[in-house]
């Protein structure tokens, strides 16, 4: 089975970043425009924190906040679990999975690369990870 990287992935990907202070309302604009569930929050060209399509209904809607006014640094994730290029993608979908992720930074050297999401993973790594997942749950019944 071929083995993807995570920088084989993100290499043609133009990373969707926005600063802090961007409001929500404009966030969710350029999310839609893109065509994506996250982007990344950055400073300084360091990354942040993440904003999500999540973090737009439990955060904003869902608590009554205005789009208009409140910044992304308010609503984002801080200091998100991120991956390295590097890394297998099986890596990504394992942290995705174990932490109910749906959107992963790659980051690397501190400074946000690209995203990963579960998108990502209709390719030869789904079909082993859910095999992995399957094996687990049967030495699990096995032994108990």
């Amino acid at each position: 089975m071929t083995t993807r990287t995570i920088r084989d992935i993100v290499a043609h990907q133009t990373p969707v970043t926005a600063p802090s202070n961007m409001t929500v309302r404009m966030a969710a604009s350029i999310m839609k425009e893109r065509r994506v569930g996250a982007m990344m929050v950055v400073e300084h060209g360091q990354l942040v924190g993440v904003f999500t399509e999540r973090d737009a209904l439990n955060r904003v809607v869902a608590e009554g906040r205005d789009p208009m006014t409140t910044t992304l640094g308010e609503v984002m994730t801080s200091n998100p679990q991120t991956v390295s290029p590097d890394a297998a993608f099986s890596a990504a979908l394992e942290l995705m999975h174990d932490n109910r992720f749906r959107h992963v930074p790659v980051v690397e050297q501190g400074r946000p690369v690209g995203m990963v999401s579960v998108r990502d993973a209709m390719g030869p790594e789904l079909e082993s990870f859910v095999y992995e997942m399957l094996r687990q749950e049967q030495v699990s019944q096995v032994l108990a």
